[in-house]
C-alpha cells in the first residue's frame, strides 16, 4: 500500500512565511505609491472645483463639478494657453535636437578619439555635472545680453548644440564604449573617415541612449522655470512654467481653479512623451548602467 509523502512542516512554514512577506511588501509598495500619487490626484480633483471650495473641501471628490475652469484658464492670460504650449514646444524641440547632436558628437570624441588633454577635458566635463545652474546663470546672462539674445529662445537652445549637458555626454560615452571597436576598424578599412564611422556605426547603435537623452531633455526643459524666467521677459515669449506663474498674483485673489486646470493640461505632454518612450528609457539606463 502506497504511503503518502508529506512535505516537512518546516518547508511549509517557510513557504507560508515567504508568501506573507511578499504580500506585505506589495501592500507597502501600493500604499507608498498611493501616497506619492495623492498630490497629483488632488490637483486633478481641484481643477474641477470652484476656487472657493478648493481649500475649504480638501477631499478628492469635487462636490461642485466645475469643468469651466479649463475654458476660463485657457483664456485667462494675455494670450490663449496654446500660445504658451507652442512656445514650450519650440524650446523643447530645439533643446532635444541640440542635445542629440552636440552630446553624441562629444561622446564619440571621448569614447573613440585620442587627443591631447582627453582625460583632463573628460574630468572637467564630469565636474560640470556637479555645478549648479545658479553659479553660471549670471555670466550666462551677461554674455547673452551682449549678444542681444535676451527675450529670445536662443539662450535656451543654442547652448545645447555646444554639448553643455555633461550628464548626457557621460551617458553616451558609457554606451559607445560598450560597442565593439572591430566595427570601427572594418569601416576604416573600407575608407570611412570619422564622420562616416560616427554616422553609420555608433549613432544608429546608440538608439537606447539617444532615446533616454531625448526623454530626459523633454521633461527637464518642459518643467524648467528658473532659466526661462530669467531669459524670457515679455508675455508673448513666455513658456508654460512661466505662464502658470502668472496665475498667482500676490496683490489680488489667485485663480486656483484655472491654475490647477492648466497645470493638468501642462502635465499631459510630459506623461505622453514619457509613456511613448518608456521602453527605450528603461533599455537605455540598463545598458549604460552595467558598463
Amino acid at each position: 500500500m502506497a504511503t503518502e509523502t508529506k512535505a516537512p512542516a518546516s518547508t511549509t512554514e517557510r513557504t507560508r512565511s515567504e508568501r506573507t512577506r511578499r504580500l506585505l511588501i506589495h501592500v507597502g509598495l501600493i500604499g507608498f505609491g498611493l501616497i506619492m500619487l495623492y498630490p497629483l490626484l488632488w490637483m486633478l480633483s481641484s481643477s474641477f472645483k470652484p476656487t472657493a471650495e478648493i481649500f475649504r473641501e480638501p477631499g478628492l471628490i469635487p462636490w461642485s463639478f466645475t469643468p469651466g475652469n479649463y475654458t476660463e484658464g485657457w483664456n485667462a492670460l494675455q494670450y490663449p494657453f496654446h500660445h504658451y504650449l507652442l512656445n514650450s514646444a519650440i524650446v523643447v524641440a530645439g533643446a532635444i535636437i541640440g542635445n542629440l547632436i552636440g552630446c553624441s558628437m562629444a561622446a564619440y570624441a571621448f569614447a573613440r578619439l585620442e587627443f591631447r588633454g582627453k582625460r583632463l577635458f573628460f574630468a572637467i566635463m564630469l565636474a560640470t555635472i556637479m555645478l549648479p545652474i545658479h553659479v553660471v546663470i549670471v555670466p550666462q546672462y551677461i554674455l547673452f545680453a551682449q549678444l542681444d539674445w535676451i527675450n529670445t529662445f536662443y539662450p535656451l537652445i543654442i547652448p545645447k548644440l555646444l554639448a553643455t549637458d555633461g550628464f548626457f555626454i557621460f551617458l553616451m560615452v558609457q554606451f559607445i564604449r560598450g560597442l565593439p571597436r572591430d566595427l570601427d576598424e572594418a569601416a576604416r578599412i573600407d575608407g570611412c573617415g570619422h564622420v562616416r564611422i560616427f554616422c553609420r556605426i555608433p549613432l544608429p547603435l546608440s538608439m537606447p541612449a539617444l532615446a533616454t537623452t531625448a526623454i530626459f531633455t523633454f521633461i527637464w526643459t518642459w518643467n524648467d522655470f528658473f532659466s526661462q524666467l530669467i531669459f524670457l521677459t515679455s508675455p508673448d515669449m513666455y513658456t508654460v512654467p512661466v505662464a502658470l506663474r502668472t496665475f498667482v498674483d500676490s496683490s489680488s485673489q489667485t485663480s486656483w481653479g484655472p491654475l490647477f486646470a492648466m497645470s493638468v493640461v501642462a502635465l499631459g505632454p510630459v506623461f505622453g512623451f514619457f509613456l511613448a518612450g518608456q521602453r527605450y528609457l528603461v533599455k537605455g539606463i540598463a545598458t549604460t548602467g552595467i558598463k
